[in-house]
């Protein structure tokens, strides 16, 4: 099992035989009471120790019991023992039998050259008898035990409840052994996060009254506490003199600690958040307010995964009914940052409760909650560090940090303040990083407003998407419409005149400016749509996302005649993993597939409309075609459907009833899974030779444009005649026409493949970096574009290619 055995001490030859003398005997008489294990009847059914038959144990004399307890637990590490056996060993050994130190070690030996298997049965008697035993016996195994307590903290294949059950009761043996007062298995080696709370903390977790504090707030199973438990929970703090210290400092530590933790610390956690609750301050708001985000973060490589998942789920619901502008500016950034699905659901009903109760909508509650993080009015914030002046700004859509002195800006961090202002300097860069994050997330946020049909105040406008640091930004770039009376719309871009902010139309002239929406295509004229792509060309405005140049999906007859769902992007093959993380970027819930029960489907969902409605879409795992294999590379596309929030509960809705700027929001999201994702984009799919995929590859790298091509195309009208090659390219319906001094070739305008005329032969150039210069794009949100016009100049001066793959495929 591990390096603990090698710090049992020796059994002696004689204490050996004594134990196991008679348990041959005994054994057989046990497992006449069982039922028979090859008809696997109790394997999910009820407890053995519940049938009638096992009442005659309990007349059993004490030394029968215990070599019965004993021959069950070398059946439990010996053998593969039926769950439903737990209950047998458990009962056979919680009995009080004379048990000694060389039982103890003798069952040890036993578990120790034995199976870890997931229920754990293997070391119900060991614990059992450890925590029987006097101080002076386990004095010699206290280092074979602490091993083994480490061993089962890092233990994964144990099932969750017979291993914390195993570690709590060999932690309290060996607490009684060795005499500690902080419980052992609390904070314990399992992670990085025990020992430096233990390290900095370990005096006032010692002093009377906060061990049984802390274990009680471990022993707390559920998010919400039990008034039971929450009395004892007074009881405990008013007993401890140091309890709101040692509170704080551990709350203190996991906000500070920035990993993930193990599942009894998260335990832990969370019951130290029901106390901290119980403190009415602004400094306990904080604190909440700040382990809340700490719990619900999650590495990047594993966005899905908190650091401590049972913690937020409580803290999230605890922080929202504490008062001030501290929780909801947490939960509003935590909505649009958080993927795991189990947490950003409490998040959305908690800003949801909170905008109830004053008054906001859901969409309100994020927009207000913003932080600015002390920038001013002009974006920068200011502090002196040293002789230099340090300034934070938002540049585009980056926080940067530069440094002057006397007025005159340094370029990167001066020395001095490196050598002698390192606290100050290392605050100024956590302000950076926290900046970026918020900016990151109010990106995401400002673009899932194009999705609601949600009118501003004049006022509120400007203060909250044109004045505001963080907000400021997006908001200035984007195109929004204004009426006087909410029924005639008229679209413009923000200017600052010495009045204030007003809206410009194309022509420059100032709107009357009462209500404000922001602008969508779909409910402009193809006209007015065309003349604002070339102001914004013309102007070299880039937009934070595409806006001017977005896709517009209006419902097809064939989604009017199935009402309950689209066909329009099913049946294509998808990079999986590549779908997936796309899927999350975008903000979709997916379950993983797998070759794993239930694995074999997923539904991706979003919500949009201010969380008023809800997409979904299928997709399917592709089987590998090497049955060795067990990871999946590819999936299949299904359906998307809609549904409609009905209080708690979603009610599913027809097509034609969900609102166009939802529905055109929704599908533009699952066609750019497509479009990026599908193989259709894989040049080097038509080397492969015969290959299942084959015939949907050929049909999907010429086929027809997706709205999403069809707006790329739209872009390359506009800036073809801008750059130098263009008297060597030209546009159809679905190409790229190139003309090179050897050849002549046509770009998929939706896959960007290639293909050399005369005879449509494929050529294969996998992009390495970005060609196309100096070029001002609208937006940057379309990879494929930048694909396109990069392959066109390599083609272009095609006599000048250099790489000998490409001259091979040219010279065909």
């Amino acid at each position: 099992m591990g390096d603990w055995t090698d710090l049992l001490p020796a059994l002696t030859d004689a204490e050996r035989r004594q134990i196991e003398s008679g348990l041959v005997e005994v054994d057989a008489r046990i497992r006449a009471l069982l039922p028979d294990t090859t008809t696997h009847t109790y394997y999910w059914a009820s407890v053995v120790t519940s049938k009638p038959a096992w009442a005659v144990v309990e007349s059993w004399p004490v030394e029968d019991r215990r070599r019965a307890a004993l021959s069950m637990h070398l059946e439990a590490a010996a053998g593969s023992i039926p769950n439903a056996l737990n209950d047998a060993v458990r009962r056979l050994a919680d009995r009080d039998l004379p048990w000694t130190r060389a039982d103890l070690l003798w069952c040890l030996e036993v578990a120790g050259r034995g199976y870890c298997y997931q229920n754990g049965t293997h070391l119900e008697l060991p614990t059992v008898i450890a925590q029987r035993l006097a101080p002076a016996e386990l004095a010699d195994l206290i280092p074979a035990l602490s091993a083994l307590l480490t061993e089962l903290a890092d233990d994964y294949f144990i099932a969750v409840e017979p291993r914390r059950r195993a570690v709590q009761l060999i932690g309290q043996a060996l607490d009684h052994a060795a005499g500690r007062r902080v419980p052992s298995w609390l904070l314990h080696d399992g992670d990085s996060f025990g020992p430096r709370v233990r390290a900095q903390l370990g005096d006032i977790l010692a002093t009377p009254g906060v061990p049984e504090l802390l274990a009680h707030c471990a022993s707390l199973d559920k998010p919400a506490a039990p008034a039971k438990w929450l009395r004892r929970l007074d009881e405990l703090r008013a007993t401890a003199r140091d309890a709101s210290q040692a509170v704080h400092g551990i709350l203190e530590t996991f906000a500070a600690h920035g990993r993930a933790v193990h599942d009894d610390s998260d335990r832990l956690i969370r019951g130290l958040v029901w106390a901290l609750s119980q403190e009415a301050d602004d400094a306990a708001t904080d604190l909440l307010a700040r382990v809340t985000a700490a719990a619900a973060a999650a590495p990047r490589q594993s966005s899905g995964f908190p650091h401590a998942q049972r913690a937020a789920i409580a803290a999230v619901q605890l922080l929202a009914g504490r008062a001030g502008e501290v929780p909801v500016r947490t939960l509003a950034r935590l909505a649009v940052t958080v993927k795991n699905k189990a947490v950003r659901s409490r998040v959305q009903n908690a800003l949801a409760r909170l905008g109830a109760l004053r008054g906001w909508s859901l969409s309100e509650v994020l927009e207000l909650a913003v932080d600015d993080h002390g920038l001013g009015a002009d974006g920068c914030l200011r502090a002196q560090v040293g002789p230099y002046e340090a300034t934070i700004d938002v540049l585009g859509e980056k926080a940067r940090l530069t440094f002057a002195r006397d007025g005159v800006p340094r370029k990167g961090v001066p020395a001095q303040v490196k050598q002698a202002y390192g606290d100050e300097l290392k605050a100024l860069r956590g302000l950076v990083k926290s900046i970026g994050a918020t900016l990151v997330a109010e990106r995401q946020r400002v673009e899932g407003l194009l999705s609601e049909d949600r009118v501003w105040a004049y006022p509120d406008w400007v203060s909250r998407l044109l004045e505001h640091p963080i907000t400021g930004p997006y908001g200035r770039r984007l195109l929004w419409e204004t009426s006087a009376d909410g029924g005639s719309w008229s679209a413009g871009l923000p200017r600052l005149d010495a009045d204030g902010w007003t809206l410009a139309d194309l022509d420059g002239r100032a709107l009357p400016s009462e209500r404000v929406r922001l602008w969508h295509p779909i409910r402009a004229s193809t006209d007015e749509v065309l003349a604002w792509r070339g102001h914004l060309l013309a102007a070299g405005l880039a937009q934070p996302f595409k806006q001017a140049f977005r896709e517009v999906y209006l419902l097809t007859p064939a989604e009017e005649k199935t009402l309950s769902y689209s066909n329009r992007f099913a049946a294509h093959i998808l990079r999986y993993r590549q779908a997936n993380a796309l899927m999350r970027v975008r903000g979709w819930q997916a379950g993983y597939l797998g070759t794993w029960d239930g694995g074999y489907h997923s539904e991706a969902t979003k919500l949009f409309g201010g969380g008023a409605w809800r997409a979904s879409f299928d997709h399917q795992l592709v089987d590998n075609a090497d049955p060795q294999r067990y990871d999946v590379q590819y999936c299949s596309t299904d359906q998307v459907r809609f549904a409609r929030r009905d209080g708690a509960t979603w009610q599913p809705a027809s097509v034609v009833d969900v609102p166009p700027l939802v529905f055109t929001e929704a599908m533009r999201d699952v066609d750019l899974f497509v479009g990026v994702t599908s193989i259709a984009n894989d040049p080097e799919w038509a080397d492969r030779g015969e290959d299942r995929f084959q015939a949907y590859w050929r049909s999907a790298v010429i086929g027809a444009l997706t709205p999403s091509a069809e707006v790329r195309r739209d872009a390359l009208t506009r800036l073809l005649p801008r750059m130098t090659i263009a008297d060597r390219v030209d546009l159809s319906d679905r190409f790229l026409h190139v003309r090179g001094n050897l050849r002549s070739y046509r770009i998929h305008l939706g896959s960007g493949n290639i293909m050399m005329e005369p005879d449509d032969a494929y050529l294969c150039i996998v992009q390495a970096r970005d060609r196309t210069g100096r070029l001002h794009l609208p937006f940057d949100d379309d990879p494929m574009l930048s694909t396109i016009l990069s392959k066109a100049i390599m083609l272009a001066a095609d006599d000048k290619i250099t790489d000998t793959t490409v001259l091979r495929q040219l010279a065909r």
